[in-house]
């Protein structure tokens, strides 16, 4: 039976990513912040794990609970947006660039290390939840230019992680999954919920046609960085 770990997986795409792969009778290990959340997840069926990304003292016990795991598929969803305006209308506070690079980033970062080894045996895949607003050359406008920054850096963070790992047989994806109908993404956007997860769980399932070091978004199409 395949196993997934699923970071971020309270609400939204997290949520819905648990949903499918349970449905397909994958083992989903599922982290979320707070009881109702584990409690959702639980009579899901998933596995739940305590974990908030900007707390070094839950990476820790995270990387306990999971020590010996032998993952197919990783998946770092967890995330925040931030202030939605351009930085020339207003710079970030301190605390909103702490917020969202400690999330978007630096989380990443910690925990790449740790996953890695644990795709390894099975020539796993670690997908990186970003978006095409991280993108450089596609950038046409200023809007979210704080939670921009953070993606344009975590795509770095996938890159490095890519390089670095592929020898060990794990493939790294970037995947943009579209705007989609979240808290996040508000009621006005383009995409179901369901359909991005199914359309980015295709591109996770394909490592012929979406090899390691790709940037993707939910349809199979290739991003620029």
């Amino acid at each position: 039976m395949p196993t997934a770990l699923i970071l971020g997986a309270s609400r939204g795409l997290g949520l819905e990513f648990a949903t499918q792969y349970l449905a397909e009778g994958w083992t989903v290990h599922a982290t979320c912040r707070s009881e109702p959340d584990r409690l959702r997840l639980r009579d899901l069926g998933a596995h739940t794990l305590k974990f908030d990304a900007r707390d070094a003292a839950d990476l820790a016990g995270l990387t306990w609970q999971i020590d010996g795991e032998r993952l197919d598929v990783a998946i770092l969803n967890a995330g925040v947006y931030g202030p939605r305006h351009s930085i020339l209308q207003r710079p970030p506070s301190n605390e909103d660039f702490d917020l969202v690079m400690h999330t978007n980033v630096l989380a990443p970062m910690r925990l790449v290390p740790v996953l890695a080894p644990l795709l390894g045996p099975a020539r796993g895949t670690l997908a990186v939840i970003s978006s095409r607003m991280g993108s450089i050359s596609a950038t046409g406008t200023g809007h979210g230019a704080l939670y921009r920054v953070s993606k344009a850096a975590e795509n770095m963070v996938a890159k490095l992680a890519h390089v670095e790992f592929a020898a060990l047989g794990v493939r790294v994806l970037v995947l943009h999954p579209g705007w989609v109908r979240t808290d996040m993404g508000g009621p006005n956007a383009e995409v179901e919920t369901a359909d991005s997860i199914a359309g980015m769980r295709r591109v996770i399932a394909d490592p012929l046609a979406y090899p390691g070091g790709g940037f993707f978004d939910y349809r199979g199409q290739s991003l620029a960085w």
